[in-house]
C-alpha cells in the first residue's frame, strides 16, 4: 500500500459575498412577506456572509457541476493539467440532475480525457466519501492520482417559490432555537460553493498533507431520517418518496424543499458525533493532545458550545485555540465545507511539518459521520 498525500487544495465561491441584509433580495420573499425568523436564525448561526450562484439580476450564474469544474480547474497549472487526472470523485447533496451522475456532469465540463468517475451521494459526508474513494484508489496503486471534490448549489432549494408559509408561532423560535433548522429557516444557513483536492502518492509541493486514515460511521440502523428532500415523513417515521405522490402534490407539499425533523436533530446530532469521534480516536490510538488543528464542520454556531462540552464530558476535549472554522464568512456549504476550511488553513501559512489535522464532518440526514486525520509533511 502506498502513502497518499493531498498535494493541492482549491476552492471556488461564486460571485460576491452576500450579507445578511441582502439575502431575501437574492432568494425572494415567501408570499410577498419578509421572514419574521430570519434575524433570530442569523443571530444563532452567526453567519455574516455567504455565496450564491445568482447574479445581481437574480439570474443563475453556475450550476453545481460548473461550480465543481471551476474549483478543479483552480487545482491545475502547467505542471498538473486537467488531462493528467486519472480518477474524478465528486461528492454533493445537491446534484443538478437525478441522472446523469454529478461526477459525469463535472467531467463533461472539464472536457479533458477518458478517466474513472465516482459520485458519492448523501449530504455533508458525500464530500468526505469522495475523498475516501480517491484515497483508496491511490493507496492501492489503482491510480497515480485522484481529484476529489465537495460542492453545493443550495440556493436552488432556497428560492421562495419552493416554500410554504413560514412558521407562524415565532415565540417558539425564541424559546427553542433548534426550530430554526426546519424547512424555511434552513434558507438562512446554506450557501453555494465548491472545493477540491489533488491526491498523489508522492509528497509534492509545499506542506503536502499525508492522509493517515479516514473513518465513516452511520447510525441509520437505530435512527429515522432527520434531514431530507424529495419525500414526506410519515407519523411512523417512514419516509415516503416523491415518486409515490401525484405530480400536482409535489409543489403543494413542498416535497423538494430541504426539511429537518428538529426533535431528532436536537436529541442526536451532538451525541452521535461525539460517539463516532471517540470510536475513531480509540481505533487508531490517537490522543487529542496530539491534534494541532481541529476542523469541525458545524452547520451553525448554535452547536459549537454543546459540541465542546460534550467532548469535554467524554474525555476528548480539544482546546478552543486548536479549532479552525470559517462558517461566519462562507456559510454552511454542506459537502464543500470541509474542503473550504482545509483550503483556508493551508493558504494561511500557519502549517508546520509534523502537525496533525483532525477533520470531522457530521451529516444529519440519517446521522452519518466522517472523520479523518492528516499529517503535515
Amino acid at each position: 500500500m502506498k502513502e497518499v498525500y493531498i498535494t493541492r487544495v482549491s476552492k471556488f465561491l461564486p460571485n460576491k459575498p452576500v450579507s445578511n441584509d441582502e439575502m431575501e433580495e437574492k432568494l425572494g420573499l415567501i408570499n410577498g412577506k419578509h421572514s419574521k425568523g430570519r434575524r433570530i436564525v442569523l443571530r444563532n448561526n452567526q453567519i455574516k456572509t455567504r455565496y450564491y450562484a445568482i447574479d445581481e439580476n437574480g439570474e443563475v450564474t453556475h450550476n453545481n457541476a460548473q461550480l465543481t469544474a471551476e474549483a478543479i480547474n483552480r487545482l491545475c497549472d502547467d505542471d498538473f493539467k486537467t488531462t493528467d487526472i486519472e480518477v474524478l470523485s465528486c461528492g454533493t447533496s445537491s446534484p443538478d440532475h437525478i441522472l446523469p451522475s454529478h461526477a459525469s456532469m463535472v467531467h463533461g465540463f472539464l472536457k479533458n480525457r477518458n478517466l474513472e468517475v465516482n459520485s458519492p451521494t448523501g449530504a455533508c459526508c458525500s464530500g468526505m466519501n469522495a475523498l475516501k474513494y480517491g484515497y483508496f484508489s491511490v493507496k492501492c496503486g489503482q491510480s497515480h492520482n485522484a481529484v476529489v471534490s465537495g460542492s453545493e448549489r443550495s440556493s436552488t432549494w432556497m428560492r421562495s417559490d419552493l416554500f410554504e408559509d413560514e412558521v407562524k408561532h415565532l415565540e417558539s423560535l425564541e424559546e427553542n432555537p433548534i426550530i430554526a433548522f426546519n424547512k424555511d429557516f434552513l434558507r438562512w444557513m446554506l450557501s453555494d460553493g465548491a472545493g477540491a483536492c489533488l491526491l498523489e502518492a508522492e509528497p509534492k509541493g509545499e506542506n503536502p498533507l499525508r492522509i493517515d486514515w479516514i473513518e465513516g460511521f452511520s447510525y441509520a440502523f437505530e435512527l429515522d431520517a432527520c434531514m431530507y428532500s424529495g419525500g414526506e415523513k410519515q407519523e411512523d417515521g417512514f419516509l415516503k418518496p416523491w415518486r409515490e405522490y401525484a405530480s400536482d402534490q409535489w409543489s403543494k407539499k413542498t416535497l423538494f424543499a430541504v426539511q429537518q425533523d428538529v426533535k431528532l436533530l436536537g436529541a442526536n446530532i451532538l451525541e452521535k458525533g461525539i460517539d463516532s469521534l471517540q470510536r475513531a480516536l480509540t481505533k487508531h490510538n490517537i490522543s487529542v493532545d496530539e491534534i494541532d488543528y481541529y476542523l469541525p464542520h458545524i452547520s451553525s454556531y448554535y452547536f459549537k458550545e454543546g459540541l465542546y462540552e460534550g467532548m469535554k464530558a467524554a474525555g476528548i476535549e480539544i482546546p478552543w485555540e486548536k479549532w479552525f472554522m470559517n462558517l461566519q464568512t462562507v456559510g454552511n456549504v454542506g459537502a464543500a465545507s470541509i474542503y473550504l476550511m482545509l483550503e483556508e488553513l493551508v493558504a494561511s501559512g500557519q502549517l508546520q511539518k509534523g502537525q496533525k489535522i483532525l477533520l470531522s464532518v457530521p451529516e444529519s440526514s440519517r446521522f452519518s459521520y466522517s472523520i479523518a486525520l492528516l499529517t503535515v509533511c
